[in-house]
């Protein structure tokens, strides 16, 4: 039974968001990045065949379609100008928290944004995933890789990151 498109985006729409959101810094970029994801998503949902959990096949979509864009975007422009994430992390933050403890986390979130970004590729694409909750093995299916590989990516990775993030305070 394929699974009903309005359906799949009300549960994963946040999910495909921060997949956009983890592959591009510009929120005019990242908008079309997320629209192009969700026609990706309709379109291909007709031939889920249920091989793989419903989550890990748009994950796989998703990230398909986000590596098409960057290579897409690269052949148009080498560099993209951040235009204010952390504006718009202020945006969509929750307003419940003191205004100091809201800027504190929204920085935080913007420099880790803004190391992922810089990741090469897989890396990118594995920690991502990785944040997101997927298991190795679900990771594994998304991208193609055998699970030992993403188990290595995602410890280099994290030590990657930690190492950026300690030279950035």
């Amino acid at each position: 039974m394929t699974p009903k498109f309005d359906d799949l985006m009300d549960e994963y729409a946040a999910l495909l968001s921060r997949v956009a959101a983890s592959y591009e810094a510009s929120l005019s970029l990242r908008q079309e990045l997320y629209q192009e994801i969700c026609i990706a998503v309709w379109q291909g949902v007709q031939r889920y065949k249920g091989d793989a959990s419903i989550k890990t096949y748009i994950l796989r979509i998703a990230h398909n379609r986000a590596i098409t864009h960057v290579i897409k975007e690269a052949k148009t422009l080498k560099t993209h100008a951040q235009d204010s994430v952390e504006q718009s992390i202020i945006d969509e933050s929750s307003a419940e928290n003191n205004h100091d403890q809201m800027l504190i986390q929204n920085q935080q979130l913007s420099t880790l944004l803004i190391a992922i970004r810089a990741l090469k590729l897989p890396a990118r694409q594995v920690i991502t995933l990785f944040m997101e909750g997927l298991t190795y093995q679900e990771i594994s299916e998304v991208t193609g890789l055998n699970v030992s590989n993403v188990g290595v990516l995602i410890t280099r990775t994290k030590q990657s990151l930690r190492r950026q993030l300690s030279h950035d305070e």
